[in-house]
């Protein structure tokens, strides 16, 4: 197949990949959402004390209180997160799997969403923490117990995860899996 079929051919996957990950969202992402609730209430049970997912959005229930709540109030800190945008790399893996149309793609599906899998369940994480650390204010960041070096990292980690690993990892990922078709293109040494 040439680059500029191989091309087209993603350009017409791409619609069907990104209806079926919109469309399939409580099911693609509710691994996420378990895995990110095991590592949000063990790693910081002392203020997170339940996480609910509903179509796509992550909810973590803290104990925090907001810095602008009312005296009195009961009213505590509830981060929300879209899990699409960390997982919108999903669609482009698979059209790039299905357009290769190389032997052994649907087992090149589950290893993509296997591999794939931590990368969006770091991101959630790390948007809930961003969220309380930083975005919250400092006094719920201390409430939180969150250094400044802790903050640093937290928002590290939320800017690679939200603005790198999405569109990145799964172009690379696509590349280890199906080396063998791009060598094809390789163009031999005169």
């Amino acid at each position: 197949m040439s680059l500029p079929r191989f091309i087209g051919m993603v350009f017409l996957w791409l619609p069907l990949c990104f209806a079926i990950w919109y469309f399939g969202t409580p099911v693609l992402v509710w691994p996420v959402g378990m895995l990110v609730k095991t590592l949000l209430q063990s790693g910081f049970g002392d203020f997170i004390s339940g996480v609910e997912l509903a179509h796509g959005t992550l909810s973590a229930m803290t104990t925090l209180r907001p810095e602008n709540a009312p005296l009195g109030s009961r009213a505590v800190l509830v981060p929300e997160v879209n899990t699409l945008v960390y997982s919108f790399g999903l669609p482009l893996f698979c059209a790039l799997v299905l357009a290769a149309r190389a032997p052994g793609w649907p087992k090149k599906l589950v290893i993509g969403f296997a591999i794939l899998l931590p990368l969006q369940i770091v991101g959630v994480a790390s948007d809930v923490l961003r969220q309380v650390a930083i975005l919250a204010g400092p006094g719920v960041a201390m409430q939180a117990g969150f250094s400044q070096v802790q903050r640093e990292v937290v928002v590290f980690v939320y800017q690679f995860s939200s603005l790198i690993v999405p569109a990145v990892a799964p172009a690379i990922l696509w590349v280890v899996l199906d080396r063998r078709f791009l060598e094809r293109w390789r163009v031999a040494p005169r």
